[in-house]
């Protein structure tokens, strides 16, 4: 399968076939962007029983609301939620649920596109450990997509933790891999090291936030772009320019940013502990924004991250 430019993975998965995202499969750089339907479901300081109630509820609404096959749900495992010294994850209960769900519907587990990240940039030999773990606690056999967490540690431990996901891809342990929270500075040291590129980057992106210098690299790069926190956490919801067109298009708020996101070719990625909300955010395929709309949501930019941002470490 040839490669897909950014633009044509939109056009396939959003315009043609009204498709909620893509898959990431195969070989190019890092991987081969498919037009795959992916639901997008973040489980960011879900914990546990939430994590797999969740990812339970995703998985319900995708199977009983949708008929175009084949279905993909993309869930983020590693919660990097801290408490004191202790981080908490989920990977071994988003597993779960996806196994269960298998099972009691006969839906096979390659139609699912499961996302974890890894922790620590920690050196070659403990990024391995980390990544069959990741595996081993998922219970899935494979991981479709992993990335690594942020660029934190500098040049070496970037180096050494890519060189490990690289060779845990050629392994088969992971279909896809990216990275995550990389500024142009962190992403031009992988061009300039002729290293394999990552298929994807995620990052803090929405319209209070457009980033357009990250943006222009991956552009150019052909790297795909993942928003998380496209919903700027709610912090926005009651900004004019969003409220007058969740007016106009009798939609809420979180959906005119994910439809923003969306046309902008990213790939949203919502987190959400509520069925309610989960089913909100498949409901964006019905209206579509006008480019004058989009061109003046750009101009929000007031650059408000809603979380950390590495995107300048050393």
């Amino acid at each position: 399968m040839s490669p897909l430019t950014l633009q044509s993975k939109l056009k396939v998965c959003a315009t043609e076939m009204r498709f909620l995202g893509w898959g990431l499969v195969g070989e190019t750089h890092t991987s081969v962007c498919a037009n795959r339907l992916i639901l997008y479901l973040g489980t960011y300081e879900l914990d546990g029983k939430d994590a797999y109630q969740g990812v339970s509820w995703a998985l319900e609404v995708i199977d009983t609301s949708l008929v175009i096959r084949p279905l993909y749900l993309l869930i983020y495992a590693l919660t990097d939620r801290k408490d004191s010294a202790a981080w908490y994850e989920n990977e071994k209960e988003c597993g779960q649920a996806i196994l269960d769900f298998c099972q009691s519907t006969g839906i096979n587990r390659s139609e699912i596109f499961f996302t974890t990240k890894l922790k620590l940039n920690n050196g070659y030999a403990n990024v391995k450990k980390a990544i069959q773990k990741s595996v081993d606690e998922c219970g899935l056999g494979y991981i479709d997509l992993y990335l690594i967490h942020g660029p934190i540690g500098g040049p070496k431990a970037r180096k050494e933790s890519w060189e490990a996901i690289c060779d845990a891809h050629a392994e088969g342990k992971l279909k896809s891999i990216g990275i995550s929270t990389y500024g142009v500075g962190h992403m031009q040291e992988m061009v300039d090291a002729k290293v394999p590129l990552p298929v994807i980057t995620q990052i803090d992106l929405h319209p209070f936030m457009t980033r357009t210098d990250v943006v222009a690299f991956c552009k150019k790069h052909d790297i795909a772009m993942e928003a998380w926190a496209p919903l700027v956490r709610g912090l926005r919801f009651q900004h004019p320019s969003v409220t007058q067109l969740s007016e106009k298009y009798r939609k809420t708020p979180a959906q005119v940013l994910l439809r923003y996101s969306l046309q902008k070719g990213y790939v949203p990625l919502p987190k959400s502990a509520s069925k309610g909300r989960i089913v909100e955010n498949t409901q964006i395929f019905d209206f579509e924004l006008e480019a004058e709309e989009i061109a003046h949501l750009d101009t929000l930019d007031e650059g408000l991250t809603t979380d950390w941002d590495p995107t300048h470490e050393p």
